[in-house]
């Protein structure tokens, strides 16, 4: 009888473990399915109110995708930037998402990352074309649209013409180019001339206000019109101008963010064509866990824009950046 007790008692010490360890297994943070995946996204510059906002929100909707989000700020230099990639790769993580400073310099270490077994998202820019092997996909605006957009905001307004002037975003950049190129192609055949036109180096304000100061020395009376590639550049524009006493030049701008939402309320610009950089990285996240998951994605995909007046405003929600 003792021993049979001694058995009974060994048995449930057993059970009493077993369930200990179990009850353990499931509450705590080591078990490997709950560890959050690691990826990266590089901004061309957090000093740029854009990207460190996208930043806020890939880490805003990470843990919703399994991942945890490293910021590796490319400081607006193409260099800078590349060697973020190569920072992503040697810290393990499994995809890696990025707004270039340079399209095209930015190429060989994107391939070097892929070749590293990294999924690389392009985020608002996108590759050259013939590059597309760098990347898995493309989540963003179709930045040609936006200029051709911002080509018939012009054409409606000055139906018989008008002289106006461009001031470009950081030369190289992806959006630059092709806001450049979207809208000069949807003016030809118009008779909206562009008398002068300037990318900055960087997507500065100040930058912008300096070559609105020079294009104003050489047309003065003669620009009717400014199309700026980003809002944050139109806010120094409208300084320049206002200071000049012609604060009644028609000002298009592309980001729809809260300077330019607060610079269409004022009636100081006329249109803003917003994007949506949380949907951006919302899609980017969704996408890369698709990837991992042996699923397919669309190698390009863009998120419809919004043209933004005085007249229809009341209708949007002004973003925080």
């Amino acid at each position: 009888m003792k021993f049979a007790s001694y058995k009974v008692l060994a048995l449930l010490l057993i059970v009493f473990i077993s369930v200990s360890f179990s009850g353990c297994k499931k509450t705590g943070q080591s078990d490997s399915s709950n560890k959050l995946i690691k990826v990266a996204f590089s901004p061309g510059d957090m000093a740029n109110e854009s990207q460190a906002f996208s930043a806020k929100m890939f880490q805003k909707h990470a843990a919703e995708y399994g991942f945890e989000v490293i910021i590796l700020d490319g400081k607006g230099d193409a260099q800078v930037q590349a060697q973020t990639v190569y920072n992503a790769i040697a810290q393990g993580v499994k995809a890696i998402f990025i707004n270039p400073n340079d399209i095209n310099a930015i190429i060989p270490s994107l391939k070097k990352a892929r070749q590293a077994g990294l999924i690389v998202g392009m985020f608002s820019s996108d590759v050259p074309p013939g590059q597309e092997d760098a990347r898995d996909f493309f989540v963003g605006v179709n930045d040609t649209m936006a200029g051709e957009t911002a080509a018939k905001v012009f054409m409606n307004q000055f139906p018989n013409g008008a002289n106006i002037v461009e001031i470009g975003g950081q030369s190289g950049h992806d959006a630059q180019i092709k806001r450049h190129d979207g809208f000069n192609t949807g003016i030809k055949g118009s008779n909206i001339n562009v008398i002068d036109y300037k990318a900055t180096q960087q997507w500065s304000t100040e930058q912008a206000m300096a070559i609105m100061e020079d294009m104003f020395v050489k047309e003065g009376d003669n620009i009717q019109g400014v199309f700026c590639h980003w809002d944050n550049g139109a806010t120094g524009i409208i300084g320049v101008l206002k200071a000049r006493g012609k604060g009644d030049i028609f000002i298009v701008a592309v980001d729809g963010n809260r300077a330019g939402f607060e610079q269409v309320r004022s009636g100081d610009q006329a249109v803003t064509i917003m994007q949506n950089f949380e949907k951006f990285a919302e899609l980017s996240l969704k996408f890369a866990k698709t990837k991992m998951e042996g699923g397919n994605v669309e190698a390009v995909n863009f998120i419809p824009l919004d043209i933004v007046s005085k007249k229809n405003i009341d209708n949007f929600t002004a973003p925080e950046w």
